[in-house]
């Protein structure tokens, strides 16, 4: 809470040095959306559009950073090699046809391809009264799980801000969630989406078709040897509009953003 209150108070100060530099990136991604950055070393945050950091939607796939550690400590999957079985009734149609997904597969292996099937049977060994206890423990969305729906990630009224994915992520780098040692430790090499000898991203993408709108986003944070840049992009767009480039952009832009930021070369 306190650091939301700060991003509050300081809004108009630290966002202007950054506006000017980031329009630029959506323009060429032709796409409306915000990029917010906390800069872990100065404490301070950074979006190109302060109204927009602070609503909430769905976190589609970024749910599985919280979602992972959730299912290891409750015990629903035993680690993350557990491998879970494939069903042969999942819906295509709702999510799309990705036949490389259709298989067994371990957590590990679903949270790498976005496998939204596997993390919805997980969903239902864990159950919505524990998800509600968790969630509202670490203050992590609205905790709104009324959808008749094992998925209230990518359906439904569940919603979190980008500036709660970044509260999150520093509670998880800082460790200061009710989670295990052996919990931080699975999730965070489950999120190395690139590494350098300059720096590791750790990070996920997410993605919904919900309510007629494409919703996507890329969440995670940059570690340094001498800073951490926690991200979190989310664009949206009317799922009529034509524009291939979208699921690239969540990326693109970010990263042109950190580079902007000297957070990666």
């Amino acid at each position: 809470m306190r650091r939301i209150l700060t991003f509050v108070l300081v809004l108009t100060h630290t966002f202007i040095t950054a506006q000017g530099n980031w329009k630029k990136s959506f323009e060429e991604c032709n796409v409306i959306g915000s990029t917010t950055i906390f800069d872990y070393k100065q404490q301070k945050w950074m979006t190109n559009d302060p109204e927009d950091a602070l609503i909430m939607t769905l976190p589609a796939s970024t749910f599985k950073i919280v979602n992972s550690l959730i299912a290891l400590e409750t015990g629903a999957v035993k680690d993350e090699n557990e491998v879970i079985p494939w069903i042969d009734d999942y819906d295509t149609l709702r999510y799309g046809h990705r036949p490389n997904i259709y298989h067994s597969m371990s957590m590990k292996k679903a949270f790498a391809l976005s496998a939204g099937w596997a993390y919805v049977e997980i969903a239902k060994r864990i159950g919505k009264h524990q998800y509600h206890e968790i969630l509202t423990d670490i203050g992590y969305g609205n905790v709104d799980l009324s959808i008749q729906d094992a998925d209230f990630w990518n359906f439904g009224s569940f919603g979190v801000s980008p500036v709660n994915q970044i509260e999150t992520l520093v509670s998880i780098y800082e460790k200061t969630l009710p989670f295990s040692e052996r919990s931080y430790k699975i999730l965070k090499d489950l999120m190395v989406a690139e590494s350098t000898d300059q720096y590791v991203i750790r990070a996920k993408t997410g993605w919904t078709r919900a309510g007629g709108k494409d919703t996507g986003w890329w969440v995670g944070y940059v570690e340094r040897d001498d800073n951490v840049f926690f991200f979190a992009t989310r664009l949206i767009k009317d799922r009529k509009e034509d524009n291939p480039n979208f699921g690239n952009c969540r990326k693109d832009i970010t990263k042109d953003i950190l580079k902007d930021l000297g957070a990666i070369d």
